[in-house]
């Protein structure tokens, strides 16, 4: 199979039945938008799964269709890059209720013809990860190599190891935790409130509507708030300071050089992110509890992982902190489970992950190369 797929799109076998999720909702039609980067081998023993963080999508390491920008993990995969495309089959699908491909909110329901809007049942991380195992299936892949993924890319990885053990050979765990904070949700939910909020909402039906007057000040809004989070003091500081634009003025225009910052950052999410997804999408990291599926005992649920994991933290990240990160290496380590921890020194805060962070990267690509010759692969 060639590969460099760009927009690709598949529609799932669900059988006869509809799909249940884990909230209690069902779909009876799943699309996945998706992209692929490599070679599949005859074997289809080189495939890694790419999983994308809350705001990513599909198109890794791709210019992006919408915003013309390149790959969020362009420094990541690619050819001879930590994730090898030489060696590597690698695939990142939109996940489920996302936006770019993916069933999502604003798919047409096949039961009236609309869009599902708010009507969209509930999603978790398991159910986008159940999308991503069929695809797999449906491309014949019933084993992959590795799994990869940082933030909420990172809770999928962890549902991936322990929902399907036997199919996954290694796993790189990213700045991400087994469950969100109260801190985390807190977070989340004034964004969503800020999206709720906005006159242009209509209880999430405003898809009939010219682009503005749809919620875009309030996704803008939700979206300013949360990328505060995924920066550290020390960058915020070294980025920004104090500095004014052009002087400064005293009104309540963009006065200091953060405030533009963030401005633009929520101006540019708008043009690529639907406000109801945004929804759905923050709400399963809220709701993903590792430990809950073990009775409150992340090393009981951890017990049965028969991947090789690489956890991965960074020290400035206060959104997912390091300490998140110890405590799954502990789990998987009392749990007999293979697993390596390593902490990397960054002053980007959360973001580091999608950075040129060459020690970070330098880790990534060592322990799938290192998994690559022990699994009989050729370097």
């Amino acid at each position: 199979m060639e590969g460099g797929g760009i927009g690709l799109k598949k529609k799932l076998d669900l059988g006869d039945v509809e799909w249940t999720l884990e909230g209690g909702g069902r779909l009876s039609e799943v699309e996945v938008a998706y992209t692929t980067k490599g070679v599949l081998s005859p074997l289809k023993d080189n495939v890694v799964c790419v999983c994308h963080a809350l705001t990513g999508d599909q198109y890794m390491a791709d210019c992006h269709p919408l915003t013309g920008k390149p790959g969020w993990w362009e420094k990541m995969v690619g050819p001879g890059l930590a994730i090898d495309t030489d060696k590597f089959f690698v695939v990142c699908s939109n996940v489920l209720g996302g936006c770019l491909g993916t069933t999502g909110p604003m798919s047409k329901d096949p039961k009236t013809g609309l869009p599902y809007g708010l009507s969209f049942p509930e999603v978790s991380i398991g159910d986008m990860v159940r999308v991503q195992k069929a695809l797999m299936e449906s491309m014949g892949i019933d084993r992959v190599f590795a799994v990869v993924g940082g933030s909420m890319g990172a809770m999928q990885v962890l549902d991936w190891i322990v929902r399907y053990p036997e199919s996954v050979g290694y796993a790189v765990v990213v700045a991400g935790a087994s469950r969100h904070t109260p801190q985390n949700i807190a977070f989340h939910e004034s964004g969503r409130a800020a999206i709720m909020s906005d006159p242009h909402f209509y209880q999430g039906s405003y898809y009939d509507k010219d682009e503005d007057m749809r919620p875009r000040r309030g996704l803008a809004v939700a979206r300013m708030m949360a990328h505060i989070t995924y920066l550290s003091e020390g960058a915020l500081q070294r980025k920004f300071g104090r500095r004014r634009r052009d002087g400064g003025s005293r009104g309540f225009q963009s006065d200091f050089e953060v405030e533009s910052y963030l401005r633009y950052q929520g101006s540019n999410f708008v043009k690529r992110f639907d406000a109801n997804s945004y929804l759905y999408l923050t709400r399963a990291m809220d709701i993903f509890d590792l430990s809950s599926e073990g009775e409150g005992s992340l090393v009981k649920v951890l017990s049965g992982v028969k991947s090789r994991v690489l956890v991965v933290s960074f020290s400035s990240d206060w959104l997912f902190p390091p300490r998140e990160s110890k405590l799954i290496v502990r789990a998987l380590a009392a749990g007999g489970c293979f697993v390596s921890g390593a902490l990397i020194e960054s002053e980007s805060g959360h973001d580091s992950f999608l950075l040129d962070d060459r020690p970070f990267l330098k880790i990534v690509g060592d322990f799938l190369r290192g998994g690559w010759r022990n699994e009989g692969g050729t370097v």
